[in-house]
């Protein structure tokens, strides 16, 4: 039963360290992680994984080493930050793939990166040709930054001289039935204002509603409880 108590110990100790580690290394999704990014994170899996199953290594051990992993990348985060050629020597540099409509097939052949990875990605981007190409480019994280050419591009407000008005992030007012009131004060409202809206929207009943926003144009967004 020790063993087991033990075990249930070290699980829950290194699941925290590793969480945390992770959170002290920064937020980055998973595909657009550097390659060192990438090598300190599969051996903090390795370290955490062979602490776990291997009780002859210590605890304290498993956490050092960790920690030393994490101390390293934030050193290392932080030089390629200061130095460009630090960061060119750690995450590479970006490489156009595509100029002018034209694959560049010495680039293809260096980056070993083939036409039909070529084509999946523009296929992702919702571009059927490379003539419709201005540029590509294949970025440091692995993922194709593509740039269509002007005449293929999808008409902007701004291309006709239309002004729209600007977009802004809904405020939460109403979270799982919960009135959010710091957000009320922040647009110089009150929960009897809230109601009351709420009451024109035919909603009687703040507990009965799951969410609520506004949107930067004074728009209430409702969703209730059995809607939901």
């Amino acid at each position: 039963m020790e063993q087991i108590w033990g075990l249930l110990l070290r699980i829950t100790l290194f699941y925290f360290v590793t969480l945390i580690s992770m959170r002290l290394m920064g937020k980055r999704e998973i595909g657009k992680l550097s390659i060192f990014d990438l090598v300190i994170s599969v051996m903090i899996a390795e370290v955490s994984a062979t602490s776990l199953m291997d009780h002859q290594i210590k605890i304290g051990e498993g956490v050092l080493v960790i920690g030393t992993l994490v101390m390293l990348q934030i050193g290392m985060s932080w030089l390629t930050l200061k130095s460009l050629t630090m960061r060119n020597l750690f995450e590479g540099q970006p490489t156009l793939l595509i100029a002018n409509g034209k694959i560049r097939d010495d680039e293809m052949r260096r980056t070993r990166y083939s036409i039909s990875d070529l084509m999946t990605q523009l296929r992702e981007k919702d571009v059927a040709s490379v003539s419709d190409v201005e540029f590509a480019i294949l970025e440091t994280s692995g993922k194709l930054s593509v740039f269509p050419k002007a005449e293929k591009r999808p008409l902007t407000p701004e291309d006709i001289g239309l002004s729209v008005p600007r977009t802004g992030l809904p405020m939460p007012l109403i979270v799982d039935g919960n009135v959010m009131d710091e957000n009320l004060e922040r647009i110089g409202k009150t929960r009897f204002w809230l109601k009351n809206e709420l009451q024109k929207a035919g909603y009687h009943e703040l507990r009965r509603v799951f969410y609520c926003s506004i949107d930067n144009q004074g728009a209430l967004f409702v969703d209730t409880f059995e809607d939901s």
